[in-house]
């Protein structure tokens, strides 16, 4: 990212798994978009489907195109994983997409802190920071970069519960890893569900060590869901605000929608910040 960027390039867009990734390096470049991520575990996305020539494909279109390339692990592998043989699998769920990492030439890869069962939180705490360290010190070894995203809530009596959605659990793995292969994807909306808010996520998030910020639209205290922006009740622009605020230079990535929703509310939003702006 250069100095110069303005925040309508420093807005991106998760490709995710609606489009083949060449697609979505294609439709990006015609696009204007900077910056995308793509999970690589479905189809032709897989990560073992690329061989050293279509890895090699997708560097060179991404360097040509000036797009900067993130990848994301899925949610559902539980990197809070403890019990044996899948323990294992989920280590080498986590290297495969280390090991993609620098044939891709990607920027980041967005992790997770895995989730529990209720009665199980302090294993499960323990063995995904245990993990979290150990894909730390390999990404070291691959020159890689973890990104631990804050996750979203579940409903009270649900039993399933996402780890690192409250500001208590996030901190507990971040501050247990000092490591320049380690840093935060922010996501807002996921804050916006809980009674702090973004505001408090804000205030309490260390900046220096965010590297993303993942935007969507819900509802105060609400469930989760990905909504295109006015088709929830976040305030974007004020968002916007207090993040610039802390000196973030770092990029924001869309993540609702289709991909024409995105790149849609990448102007209203840029637009809508600047406004709120030149309203103080």
């Amino acid at each position: 990212m250069t100095t110069t960027e303005s925040l309508y390039d420093r807005i991106g867009v998760d490709i995710g798994r609606r489009a083949k990734l060449e697609d979505g390096i294609a439709w990006a470049a015609r696009n204007a978009v900077r910056y995308i991520d793509i999970q690589l575990d479905y189809g032709e996305n897989a990560f073992t489907r690329f061989d050293d020539a279509r890895a090699a494909s997708v560097r060179d279109a991404c360097e040509r195109h000036g797009i900067h390339l993130g990848l994301h692990t899925l949610s559902a592998v539980n990197v809070a994983e403890y019990s044996p043989i899948l323990s294992e699998a989920v280590d080498d769920y986590l290297k495969g997409y280390i090991d993609i990492f620098p044939k891709l030439g990607a920027h980041w890869i967005v992790v997770h802190a895995g989730y529990h069962f209720s009665a199980d939180v302090k294993p499960r705490m323990e063995a995904g920071l245990e993990r979290l360290k150990r894909m730390v010190g390999y990404a070291e070894r691959k020159g890689a970069r973890l990104l631990l995203e804050n996750l979203n809530k579940e409903p009270a009596d649900a039993e399933v519960h996402y780890l690192a959605h409250t500001m208590e659990e996030w901190t507990y793995y971040y501050d247990r890893i000092d490591s320049p292969a380690f840093a935060l994807s922010f996501t807002a909306n996921h804050a916006h569900l809980l009674p702090e808010g973004i505001p408090g996520f804000v205030d309490a998030i260390p900046w220096h060590r965010v590297k993303e910020v993942r935007l969507a639209d819900c509802f105060r205290n609400g469930t989760e869901i990905h909504l295109p922006p006015g088709q929830g009740d976040l305030d974007f622009p004020d968002m916007f605000r207090r993040i610039e605020a802390t000196g973030f230079t770092g990029h924001y990535m869309n993540a609702f929608g289709t991909l024409e929703d995105m790149q849609a509310a990448r102007r209203t939003m840029a637009e809508g910040a600047s406004a709120a702006a030149m309203g103080d």
